[in-house]
């Protein structure tokens, strides 16, 4: 595997290795003993599977307050995302900034959000399969977002009449947020 920084700490995109013949692929999904080695502290407790029919399908951006808040390893399956993550740690050097990243069945990248993100993706293709992993089972009470286009955060989002929600359409702008997370600088190694 191999790491890729992001600009954002702790927001980490994973290029897993690839096995390729005539049959086909084989590639890890992953690996607690090989995410330890790349400094991926997180106990996975539950994995979920989206599918999304309609390419311009966006769901986000999402996040759930502490104490439920979950760090997240997401990737594609099928069809392609702009995945696009959302720094909420107040005094994070990168607070109120995105990432973002075009995963797909493809390229076969992961993405590691750690605690504190808010997160969510637009659908690029038509039945698209998004996978994702959680170090805390979904709490509805904790279940939080902010606004897919506040003008604050300048998301690229590519062209198109995206469908959502009627929650994600009522979602608070960053501004009108105040965030519970709080940046912990990560220990240097």
């Amino acid at each position: 595997m191999r790491l890729i920084e992001t600009g954002l700490p702790g927001l980490l995109l994973i290029e897993p290795k690839l096995f390729r013949d005539e049959r086909g692929f084989f590639l890890e999904t992953y690996s607690r003993e090989k995410f330890a080695e790349l400094g991926i502290q997180a106990d996975f407790v539950q994995d979920n599977h989206a599918y999304s029919a309609q390419a311009c399908v966006l769901r986000g951006l999402h996040f759930q307050n502490p104490p439920f808040a979950q760090a997240k390893l997401v990737w594609v399956v099928r069809g392609r995302v702009l995945d696009v993550a959302v720094d909420l740690r107040r005094g994070s050097p990168t607070f109120g900034r995105s990432f973002c990243v075009e995963l797909s069945a493809a390229n076969f990248m992961r993405l590691f959000i750690p605690r504190g993100f808010a997160h969510g993706y637009l659908t690029l293709e038509p039945d698209t399969e998004f996978l994702y992993k959680v170090d805390a089972p979904y709490a509805a009470a904790s279940d939080a977002g902010i606004r897919w286009n506040d003008p604050d955060l300048a998301v690229p989002w590519p062209a198109c009449e995206p469908v959502l929600s009627a929650k994600d359409c009522a979602l608070p702008l960053l501004k009108d947020f105040s965030t519970p997370f709080v940046y912990e600088a990560l220990a240097a190694g």
